[in-house]
């Protein structure tokens, strides 16, 4: 199953991975068939790290989301570089609607055990095609902005997504 994600700065082509992380790709499905992430924008950026999008608008303002999600992280997957996973708060299980596209190998944030600290972060899919547009992302320049740190200058919004 892949998903095909349009940015204002080029398009990004997702295989999702159905088989071990079934919740949450049901989830992501939701929102992307609900049309959710349209008019979102990358709000997070940090190089060598991570993109995440997906629950604030160009104003800084947080989309309402459906019901959280288990956290699959337990499911073999890892992430690394060009993986796709589920952002979450503290609670492990509070996964909604913002994912994060690794731009390193970050294996950190894989699953250690079911305690509160070794959870991790469920990966749900990886890049296929458009790294380059991940990349391009990856080093916009950042700032603060309405309390959130890490913020690209340029509004990156993201236009379109469907599954295919």
């Amino acid at each position: 199953m892949n998903v095909h994600i349009t940015t204002s700065m080029g398009d990004i082509l997702l295989e999702l991975n159905p088989v071990q992380a079934p919740k949450t790709v049901g989830n992501f499905i939701s929102y992307v068939e609900s049309g959710h992430y349209v008019g979102t924008i990358f709000h997070r950026v940090i190089k060598d790290f991570m993109i995440q999008g997906g629950g604030l608008d160009a104003e800084m303002h947080t989309k309402s989301t459906n019901t959280q999600v288990q956290n699959e992280a337990n499911n073999g997957l890892r992430n690394e570089l060009g993986t796709i996973a589920m952002a979450r708060t503290g609670d492990p299980h509070s996964a909604s609607a913002q994912f994060f596209i690794n731009t390193n190998d970050n294996t950190f944030l894989d699953h250690r055990a079911e305690t509160r600290d070794g959870w991790g972060y469920c990966v749900f899919g990886k890049v296929i095609e458009g790294m380059e547009t991940v990349e391009k992302i990856e080093k916009s320049i950042t700032t603060k902005r309405k309390g959130h740190q890490d913020v690209p200058e340029e509004i990156i919004e993201i236009t379109g997504v469907v599954v295919i």
